[in-house]
């Protein structure tokens, strides 16, 4: 079959458009074309329109941050590392501890234990972060995605919430020591309860992180993050969340609750009352330490995402101090054994009896000296009372 195709086309200034097709036999092809224009190309960069209209080109501009990349890709895989391991091993120790011994389990033990099983469950997500820093791609699947996420965030609110459970349960027993209703509701019984509500709490608090993490497929590679749906407040109401539940509530609720526990324990004739008020303000000063840089650098972050601050200098520099207050932040974690567990002599002496058990040889030595030094040190504290009574008398 043979065909014939012509075709005039016509431009003019008036952007018109003819096209006249015909078909044959001769398999001929003939064109006409007539350009009517001048045909003056013009390109306006962004930078144009920027001069005519008065706006700043950072926020249109595509933000370079290739050197913050290469350096998340050194630090965060080597500082998730070292905040994994050794948060694992000492909150390991205090949760074998809890389990071994539970029989002697109060309502304390059922907080620490929850504080505990959230740290747990945040450090087991540490590793896929540190992985997908290294390597700027995800390639555990959506599956793994959504469950990371969903172990970053309840570990993440159940710590916060669970801390505020336990200043909470001091505060009761100190302060409302001779009161019958919180001695009646102060069971194990009662703490599994709360507790349990506690863990609902951190659910619904992570909830919308966990439904709106996406694994996404980019030309660069697999990503796994947050997108929140165009259009909407989520992303805004996330930092506020972060913000009330993970800084101000908790911050409020130490300071109020120890502002009324320390005057009592001043007021108690005792030896050991400077050690537990001691004790107290380091809680709240390692807590503020700790959590408020991490929380002002979100505060920042909402402030970018209103469109203050939206130069691309302003957005690298938040990327980067994001990556070091986050690792202040979750190596908070590493603190809360030491802080809620190990500095009790009952709970040492435990974990100590545990680690003879399990390596004779390395710690058989260690607990013979700490147990002598605990006998030394309770009977200075018995002399030092008896001389102090009789000087009072």
């Amino acid at each position: 079959m043979a065909m014939t195709y012509s075709s005039n086309m016509t431009y003019s200034n008036n952007m018109t458009y003819s096209s006249n097709m015909t078909y044959s036999n001769n398999m001929t092809y003939s064109s006409n074309m007539t350009y009517s224009s001048n045909m003056t190309c013009s390109s306006n960069t962004p930078d144009d329109y920027a001069d005519y209209y008065g706006i700043d080109t950072d926020i249109y501009q595509t933000c370079n941050n290739n050197n913050v990349k290469a350096f998340s890709q050194v630090f965060l895989p080597t500082l998730y590392s070292i905040v994994f391991i050794v948060g694992f091993i000492g909150n390991g120790l205090v949760l074998c501890v809890l389990v071994k011994y539970h029989n002697r389990s109060n309502v304390t033990d059922v907080c620490l234990f929850n504080l505990v099983l959230s740290d747990l469950l945040f450090l087991i997500s540490l590793p896929f972060w540190g992985h997908y820093a290294a390597i700027s791609e995800w390639t555990f699947g959506g599956f793994m995605c959504h469950v990371v996420t969903a172990l970053y965030m309840l570990g993440f609110y159940g710590s916060i919430f669970f801390m505020i459970l336990m200043t909470v349960d001091r505060y009761a027993v100190i302060v409302h020591a001779h009161n019958s209703l919180f001695s009646k509701h102060r069971s194990v019984r009662g703490g599994i309860a709360v507790a349990f509500f506690m863990w609902l709490l951190s659910l619904g608090a992570s909830l919308p992180h966990i439904i709106f993490s996406k694994l996404k497929n980019e030309s660069n590679g697999s990503t796994c993050k947050v997108e929140y749906p165009q259009g909407t407040a989520w992303e805004s109401f996330s930092y506020i969340e972060l913000n009330i539940l993970g800084l101000i509530f908790p911050l409020a609720v130490m300071v109020f609750c120890y502002s009324r526990i320390i005057p009592i324990l001043m007021a108690i004739k005792s030896q050991r009352k400077h050690k537990a008020v001691r004790l107290i303000l380091v809680l709240i000063i390692i807590f503020f330490l700790f959590w408020t840089p991490y929380n002002i650098v979100i505060f920042l972050k909402f402030l970018h995402k209103l469109g203050y601050m939206s130069t691309c200098q302003w957005e690298q520099d938040l990327t980067m101090a994001m990556q070091w207050v986050e690792t202040i932040a979750f190596s908070h974690c590493c603190l809360n054994p030491i802080i809620y567990a190990f500095v009790g002599q009952k709970f040492r002496n435990l974990v100590l009896k545990i680690l003879k058990q399990w390596f004779p040889v390395c710690f058989g030595q260690c607990t013979t000296i700490v147990s002598e030094f605990s006998e030394r040190r309770s009977s200075v504290y018995s002399r030092s009372s008896v001389i102090s009574t009789t000087k009072i008398v």
